[in-house]
């Protein structure tokens, strides 16, 4: 018996040897990839880190190739420059949460500056009523969007494209195509260039209320986004919006509030562009719809989708700054300045899908 027992003892040793063997190589796969593994993870769960780190990179590198584009003037100028486009991309970020887009947020913009400075210059309507009206218009071009976007069940692509053609060709028919000067607001209704205003830290700083506010609104919406059930339900719904419905979430309600609240915030911006610009013309900002995009992709927010970040976005609108600052104070053309712009959205979505597969 034991001369027949041996040779089957010596298959068993051997297959539980190739089972270790198996074992080991597998566990040695597992540990090599548990950096990336948990780099990736991690940068999942906090997506705001990789603009941050971006932004501080950027500054960093143009600061070898212009030594004066690390001072506090600098980065005060290049903050002022993307006060209107951060402003933008807020409202860029709520829709893009719930899986949309809105191609008519520059039109909304402009068309509600214009509103606000006929009713304020030429029509002798009081300041601050000008302002909320102009604000109120903004808030329902937006409503309109979400409706049609929610009852005709249309893509949000092609209901903005749609509405982008219609309230451009407000804009021109309203304002005849006549832009309004500077000397006339600061004679007739000088509030309007309020957020223009800038606070002085000297060595070359300093912040305008434009900018200042633009910070407390992007605190205000993280905190909303992240604290209150009507954020977690515009994460639900971006993440699955059927999942969502049989949750219990109003889909339809929620989208709508989302645009309607992403109108408002161009609304106010159009307050804020006013002051930055000092005057108001119906072919202003006319790249803003895709210099919004690039902020809040290049921020850290999923064109799917359900995952992203508010404070991402305002860093993405400064790291689109410190590339055409920096790429300008090194004498580079304006066409490669745009081709970089370009390459941050590709390498930007590229690690949006690295970053999806994390959860597969």
């Amino acid at each position: 018996m034991s001369g027949e027992d041996a040779p089957t003892k010596t298959i068993s040793d051997y297959e539980a040897s190739l089972a270790k063997a198996d074992t080991a190589v597998a566990s040695f796969e597992r540990d090599d990839k548990t950096f990336i593994f948990k780099l990736r993870n991690f940068l999942r769960r906090n997506p705001t880190m990789i603009p941050a780190l971006v932004l501080l990179l950027s500054i960093a590198a143009f600061s070898l190739v212009a030594p004066r584009f690390l001072g506090l003037g600098a980065l005060s100028t290049i903050l002022k420059q993307v006060t209107v486009t951060g402003f933008v991309a807020l409202a860029q970020t709520l829709i893009i949460l719930t899986a949309g887009i809105d191609l008519s947020v520059g039109a909304i913009l402009v068309l509600s500056s214009l509103i606000m400075g006929n009713l304020a210059v030429f029509a002798g309507v009081p300041v601050v009523f000008s302002i909320l009206i102009g604000i109120a218009a903004g808030g329902l071009m937006g409503l309109i969007n979400g409706l049609l976007v929610t009852k005709m069940r249309l893509p949000p692509f092609i209901v903005t494209l749609g509405t982008l053609s219609i309230f451009e060709s407000i804009k021109l028919w309203y304002s005849q195509s006549e832009s309004i000067r500077n000397v006339d607001i600061e004679a007739k209704a000088p509030d309007l260039l309020f957020f223009g205003t800038t606070i002085n830290f000297g060595g070359g700083a300093n912040i305008s209320y434009g900018g200042i506010t633009l910070i407390i609104l992007a605190a205000a919406l993280w905190y909303v986004l992240n604290h209150t059930a009507w954020g977690r339900h515009v994460h639900a719904i971006g993440d699955d919006p059927d999942a969502a419905m049989l949750s219990g979430i109003k889909v339809d309600r929620t989208l709508v509030s989302v645009y309607t609240v992403a109108g408002l915030i161009c609304g106010f911006a159009a307050w804020v562009a006013v002051g930055r610009v000092g005057s108001i013309s119906p072919i202003a900002f006319s790249d803003i719809n895709l210099a919004s995009i690039t902020a809040v992709v290049i921020g850290g927010t999923s064109l799917f989708g359900g995952r992203g970040s508010i404070i991402g976005s305002v860093l993405g609108a400064m790291i689109v700054g410190v590339f055409i600052t920096g790429l300008s104070l090194a004498g580079v053309d304006d066409y490669w300045q745009k081709f970089a712009a370009g390459c941050l959205v590709i390498i930007a979505v590229s690690l949006d899908q690295w970053l999806r597969r994390a959860s597969q």
